[in-house]
């Protein structure tokens, strides 16, 4: 049986990963920093390890015994004044390191789809320095470029909840985001495959003003989207830049550019976007 150390156990995808790998009879370890978040999914792990990647010392004894790391660390929110190359470049650097010095066969990172065409943000940037550590290691790999998770365009439903949502430009830039359980498949496929770099998407194509109505239409309202000028979404965060804090304007940053962006990458899953929402609508 193969041993796993999953890092990010506690995320949206690290949690649909360790699930996945159970059902494929993997021996998994969590790796975590507060191991109360796995909670939820503690029936699908054998063993729970307690560290942070960004402290490499907590991380001692992580790896022993370990055939293959999986990693999908990475800042979603911000805290404890830590910046995306403290834990998306550092703290994945730490991992590699504790993996090679414990004879680890492989290490399965995710990224972002479109990466190069996003390089001048600070997300994306570190995402990339650890690629590149991750492609000159030596060590055997795969790196999985998925596109948007349906938990991120949970935000479209949010908006429609709210019963008014807006829309960057003319919103025609395309997307197929994948849920999270489609995406887990991907990750745990490529521990025995030979691809070392990986892009996914879901199985529907969408622009953006079509998940916006999809939203609408779950909840059984008329949709009202309000068009922001691009020029005007520009301005603001090029402001906000000069003056808030990398926590702040980053997030907004990239959620700008990958809106007006195509991010069709090739389809995966069976995953419908439509049947996603109708279940955000029944808890509603």
């Amino acid at each position: 049986m193969q041993k796993v150390l999953v890092a990010g156990a506690t995320g949206y995808l690290g949690s649909h990963v360790v699930r996945e790998l159970k059902k494929r009879g993997y021996y998994v370890r969590a790796l975590a920093r507060n191991p109360k978040k796995l909670t939820s999914i503690q029936d699908s792990i054998d063993e729970v390890f307690t560290g942070e990647v960004t402290k490499p010392e907590s991380l001692e004894g992580a790896c022993k015994n370990i055939d293959v790391l999986f990693s999908s660390i990475g800042i979603t929110r911000q805290q404890d004044g830590l910046s995306y190359m403290d834990v998306d470049y550092q703290g994945n650097k730490n991992l590699l390191e504790c993996a090679q010095a414990n004879g680890v066969s492989k290490f399965i990172y995710t990224s972002v789809f479109n990466a190069e065409k996003m390089k001048q943000l600070n997300p994306i940037h570190a995402k990339i320095k650890f690629s590149d550590e991750l492609r000159a290691s030596g060590m055997n790999y795969a790196i999985v470029n998925p596109n948007g998770f349906f938990s991120d365009i949970e935000q479209y439903f949010e908006m429609a909840k709210f019963g008014v949502a807006f829309l960057i430009g003319d919103g025609t830039a395309k997307i197929n985001p994948i849920h999270g359980e489609d995406l887990a498949k991907v990750c745990v496929d490529a521990i025995q495959k030979d691809e070392k770099q990986i892009d996914v998407g879901g199985p529907e194509i969408f622009t953006h003003r079509e998940i916006l109505e999809l939203a609408f239409k779950a909840l059984h309202k008329h949709p009202l989207i309000i068009q922001v000028p691009q020029w005007t979404v520009d301005l603001t965060a090029g402001t906000l830049k000069l003056f808030a804090t990398e926590n702040i304007y980053s997030p907004i940053e990239f959620a700008i550019l990958a809106l007006t962006l195509d991010m069709v990458a090739p389809a995966y899953g069976e995953k419908k976007l439509g049947d996603f929402f109708a279940e955000l609508a029944q808890k509603a």
